[in-house]
């Protein structure tokens, strides 16, 4: 598997103006918006210009790699795991692969293509958030391209769309995180479909269906950089009561000085492990055959109705729109599993669960060590990814509890350990991080959710 040259922002911007698609796009919003041509081309142009990136494989290979390498050596020890070794080098040299991941951290771009560095240079879809100066320039030099969220403008997603489908059929490497956003509470989110529809679009070509691979990607931190910005989020979504904007400025300098601090001084703890696990490559054509075929044998028609055809008696691409998008949500629901299957279990993580599963606030050494060990043993008669399997429970414990302490989530007292009112929260959200790999104890784990807290929001 080799990375194709991005294609080149010039001729991509006068092969998608010159897109059927697209010709039909303008002329159906100028008659609806009662606007000259003109004036929608010039839209168009402008969403283009907005959209394609400029890659610049200098800054991608040499700033981009380097300066990741850098800053997650400070941030994270870094764990890779090939779930399925082999399986990516043995894919043909021209395959086009889209990567498919949870989204816990805007870190998962740094890290997804720290981790994949060497292999291939990635294109991801990045919201608008990062459409501010130097992060807009840095993610287009990479590669990546901006997408409007929410946005529902029928001529804007006409052009997201062919562009989309332009770039993958040119072989362009592609990272999706079907979930549509960060997660707020530390669980799964519902996937979403509008970008793997477009890309699975190119599909449409058996040519390009045969050479395009879906590989999921599992992530987990032990401490991830936003938690408790995302939590204050839950917590207005909820209706709680949010902060003013100059309070969150507070707390961002408050946190960089303090970091800076630890740094110059030498005082300074990496965050724990930031762990990657790639599964194994799915087939898309094998996807498109799967659900082009026949679905209902029954002789004399679909659900043995004489002459009735059923939309999974039609092969996915000529279905109606809706009955095509099931098809597709069907396929990234499926994908969405296995990168659930696939997320990594770190060491605070396992240990927030298991503080779960007590109904007190302290819990004795003994007791929770014993119960360390019992999670992780049944994660891992699960099959779920245990990094660092070879370390004891002891030691997994203290690497977990030397971040919780500073986080001041967790205190030893006595012969055990308290949960301090501001951690109470953070155990929930790590913990729902692996609830659903935790077999018989993923109820018990939560049960004790407590998601939203309007309380206390510390370092």
């Amino acid at each position: 598997m080799s990375a194709r040259r991005h294609p080149g922002k010039r001729a991509l911007i006068a092969a998608i103006q010159a897109d059927p698609a697209v010709i039909a796009a303008v002329q159906t919003h100028a008659a609806a918006q009662g606007l000259a041509e003109v004036a929608v081309w010039r839209t168009v142009r402008r969403y283009l210009h907005e959209i394609i990136p400029t890659f610049n494989p200098l800054v991608y290979r040499g700033v981009g790699h380097t300066a990741a390498a850098a800053l997650l050596r400070v941030l994270y020890r870094v764990t890779v795991i090939d779930h399925a070794p082999g399986a990516a080098r043995a894919l043909p040299p021209d395959a086009i692969v889209i990567y498919l991941m949870n989204h816990r951290s805007n870190a998962d771009y740094v890290v997804a293509s720290y981790a994949l560095a060497g292999q291939v240079a990635i294109s991801w879809a990045v919201g608008e958030w990062a459409r501010v100066f130097p992060l807009e320039y840095l993610f287009k030099s990479f590669g990546s391209y901006f997408i409007r969220r929410r946005y529902r403008e029928p001529l804007y997603h006409t052009v997201l769309e062919r562009y989309v489908h332009r770039v993958t059929s040119a072989g362009v490497t592609q990272g999706l995180f079907p979930e549509g956003g960060l997660t707020r509470d530390g669980r799964l989110r519902p996937s979403k479909i509008g970008l793997l529809d477009y890309i699975i679009g190119a599909a449409r070509d058996p040519v390009l269906a045969s050479r395009m691979y879906v590989v999921p990607v599992g992530l987990n931190y032990d401490r991830v950089l936003e938690d408790r910005t995302l939590l204050r989020e839950l917590r207005v979504t909820e209706g709680g009561a949010g902060s003013s904007r100059w309070h969150q400025v507070g707390e961002v300098v408050s946190y960089l000085a303090s970091s800076f601090g630890r740094l110059s001084t030498g005082r300074w703890q990496r965050y724990g492990r930031a762990a990657v696990v790639l599964g194994a490559p799915v087939s898309v054509a094998a996807w498109v055959a799967s659900e082009s075929a026949v679905a209902d044998a029954v002789p004399g028609g679909s659900a043995g109705v004489p002459g009735a055809v059923s939309p999974e008696d039609v092969p996915v691409f000529e279905r109606p729109r809706a009955d095509r998008l099931a098809a597709v949500q069907r396929f990234c629901d499926r994908m969405m599993g296995e990168v659930g299957r696939l997320v990594p279990v770190t060491a605070v993580p396992l240990v927030c669960a298991a503080l779960q599963t007590f109904e007190a606030e302290y819990v004795s050494r003994s007791a929770l060590l014993a119960r360390v060990e019992t999670l992780r043993g049944a994660l891992e008669e699960a099959g779920a990814v245990v990094v660092e399997p070879a370390l004891s429970v002891a030691e997994s414990f203290e690497r977990a509890y030397r971040l919780l302490r500073m986080r001041r989530v967790l205190s030893r007292a006595g012969e055990g350990y308290l949960i301090l009112p501001r951690g109470r929260e953070l155990v929930s959200y790590y913990a729902n991080g692996i609830a659903h790999r935790c077999g018989e104890w993923e109820a018990s784990v939560r049960s004790r959710d407590a998601l939203p807290v309007d309380g206390f929001f510390g370092r």
